[in-house]
């Protein structure tokens, strides 16, 4: 992303006033829903900020956020729709991440971007795995239709300014 694009987007995220702000029961009723759909450790709503990713809701994860620079959906929110990584330890660019090698041990991730209705990456609805995992494309057309319901939920609570 080049840098006024980012600036863009970073404006637009604080455009919605949510970060920090307390858990939504209707995004957390979605992604207990889709973790338990698609047996995923962990399901989160990850808001990517300026040094940062922000958990909006999350299962199985006491974390409320983590350094953007080791985060998966900086990666993820690059991606034209989503983001699949089936083995992170064998990818050569997360074998090392602390995440990977460290607490929560992410063997696999599945993220569908979140946008707003300009089109500007907000973040990701993710699945992590502590097994590696692979995809089918029907599982991923699946978590893009919950990303839509996430960003469903995340309009009718916080408007745009």
């Amino acid at each position: 992303m080049n840098h006024e694009y980012e600036k863009a987007r970073l404006a637009a995220l604080e455009s919605l006033d949510i970060l920090d702000t307390s858990p939504s029961e209707q995004l957390d009723a979605l992604t207990k829903k889709v973790q338990e759909e698609f047996s995923a450790k962990t399901c989160l709503v990850s808001l990517v900020a300026e040094d940062r990713q922000w958990f909006k809701s999350r299962q199985c994860m006491d974390a409320t956020e983590t350094p953007r620079n080791i985060s998966f959906c900086t990666y993820a929110i690059a991606e034209e729709e989503y983001l699949i990584v089936p083995d992170a330890k064998a990818d050569k660019v997360f074998a090392n991440n602390p995440l990977v090698t460290g607490n929560p041990f992410i063997r696999a991730y599945a993220g569908a971007i979140l946008r707003n209705k300009d089109g500007y990456e907000l973040g990701t609805l993710c699945l992590l795995f502590d097994e590696p995992r692979d995809f089918l494309h029907a599982e991923i057309e699946n978590l893009k239709c919950y990303a839509r319901t996430a960003e469903s939920i995340i309009f009718s609570e916080f408007s745009q300014a």
